[in-house]
């Protein structure tokens, strides 16, 4: 028994350290690649910038603003969008609105006054909100007019020149399916979390989507802020409701068709983040239980495709990055046990390397974020919230534990959306907090009990893991039950 503990003990860590090895792989990935293909598209893009001026060769692009229950940023999106600099001749803009609050009467109130302005600006409503946002977007797809498709969720508002700075790309290659943006914060200083989240959405951005899209790695179109080639989701199946990642879902679909994507770093679209700890857990639930959707759904295909070793390597670490969750949460109900049942010295050369690996696994998420600050600019203030960044990470590992033995068994669930708040919260959006708080407190309480027993043993180096992994639990387990009774 002794023996089978530490096993899968040290199995976990193993794990835990082939993803982290990987994020100093997608560092230097970037580094070797960042300059050059940024300095690049960015000529490219100011060298096409005359192509604008020939307004009836202009490609017809068609901008999709998928709403529901979104009276707090509505307003905002849809006028930043009606503000592209981009001929409203060419430029049609559908609203696909699944409302059922006072989301509808603002949408209709800011869409007759744009009509009223020559926007071509439409409403489409449906009577079920089946298929979710994928539905949405799918029979918004089925009669648009535009050859390029924009795609915004709510609470993103793009600048003026964006499709000035998105097209050239889609224009010049007849075999891009889709651009991304990299996006920025609205609200970054409203709080610690929303703090931590910043980081840790630049290194994603900053760093792994250049990292992907520079090195002809797969990479995912992520939900918003980017253009589409409606050819390219036509040709890959259309939009498919059965992952709650349909944005990731269809990327994988049309790089496995032969379609190529990419990332324009230095285009910023700024959006909000969640701001209380039960919305962020909601968001990454999605996330979690969508991508091992995906994963299942798609790999076996990404595998037997003639993508390169490398590349199918790397789709299998992205697809499946959340299910480090798991292993983090089995990591910390298994460290006590391991300390009371072994019963041998382990020799210190074995007890240096997998403490090694601990701290590689550890840190190994921290160089992207590092990097992505660095290159950013953000400052070295941000570092202050490099420590609350791995307990939330950390700290919802429980929660994402549920979503990815969800997508693995099988287990059906509903599109649940990130509540907004807007400039002005006219309306307060909750997500649900169910039990699950409790026993992130308790798991929380557990891992400073196990804590104490490695002091107590001299085993010190395992302090700080314990440490992290107790501070983060109790951190999103208290305040998500405080807010689930707000």
């Amino acid at each position: 028994m002794n023996g089978l503990l530490l096993s899968v003990y040290v199995l976990c860590v193993m794990i835990l350290f082939v993803y982290g090895v990987n994020c100093y792989f997608m560092v230097w990935r970037f580094w070797k690649t960042y300059r050059k293909e940024s300095g690049r598209i960015r000529q490219h893009i100011d060298a096409t910038q005359p192509m604008f001026d020939d307004v009836v060769n202009l490609p017809h692009v068609t901008t999709q603003i998928p709403l529901y229950n979104e009276a707090n940023v509505a307003e905002r999106v849809i006028r930043a969008v009606a503000a592209i600099d981009y001929p409203a001749s060419k430029h049609e803009i559908q609203i696909l609105d699944d409302s059922t609050d006072e989301t509808c009467a603002i949408v209709d109130q800011i869409v007759a006054s744009l009509c009223q302005e020559g926007k071509d600006i439409t409403v489409f409503r449906r009577e079920e909100r089946q298929g979710y946002k994928a539905g949405a977007l799918a029979e918004g797809m089925a009669v648009c007019k535009g050859e390029l498709i924009a795609i915004f969720d709510s609470d993103f508002v793009p600048s003026p020149d964006y499709l000035r700075q998105m097209i050239p790309s889609l224009v010049a290659d007849k075999k891009m399916a889709f651009v991304q943006a990299r996006w920025g914060h609205l609200n970054t200083k409203h709080s610690v979390l929303t703090q931590a989240q910043s980081i840790g959405i630049d290194g994603h951005f900053m760093i792994e989507q250049s990292a992907r899209a520079f090195n002809d790695f797969f990479m995912n179109f992520n939900g918003t802020a980017g253009v589409w080639r409606k050819a390219a989701i036509d040709d890959a199946g259309g939009w498919q409701a059965d992952t709650l990642t349909e944005d990731m879902d269809l990327s994988y679909r049309c790089q496995l068709m032969g379609w190529r994507a990419s990332f324009l770093v230095d285009v910023v679209v700024p959006a909000e983040l969640p701001e209380t700890y039960t919305a962020f857990k909601s968001q990454q639930f999605r996330w979690a239980k969508g991508s091992i959707q995906t994963a299942i759904k798609l790999y076996p295909r990404v595998l037997h495709s003639k993508a390169s070793v490398m590349s199918k390597i790397q789709a299998f670490l992205h697809l499946t990055h959340y299910s480090i969750h798991p292993i983090m949460a089995l990591l910390s109900i298994l460290t006590l046990p391991v300390l009371l049942t072994l019963d041998v010295n382990v020799p210190w050369q074995l007890m240096t390397i997998f403490m090694f690996c601990i701290l590689v696994a550890i840190c190994g998420p921290s160089s992207l974020y590092l990097t992505s600050q660095i290159v950013t600019k953000s400052g070295f203030k941000k570092l202050l919230f490099f420590p609350a960044l791995m307990c939330v990470g950390v700290g919802i590992a429980l929660s994402n534990t549920r979503a990815v033995f969800e997508a693995v068994t099988g287990v059906k669930s509903g599109f649940v959306r990130t509540p907004k708040s807007g400039d002005l919260e006219k309306t307060q959006y909750r997500v649900n907090a169910p039990v699950l708080p409790l026993f992130e407190i308790v798991l929380g309480l557990y891992c400073v009990l196990s804590l104490f027993f490695y002091i107590a043993a001299k085993h010190y180096m395992v302090g700080p893991f314990l440490l992290i992994y107790a501070c983060g639990f109790l951190l999103v387990g208290i305040r998500s039950f405080r807010e689930g009774y707000q």
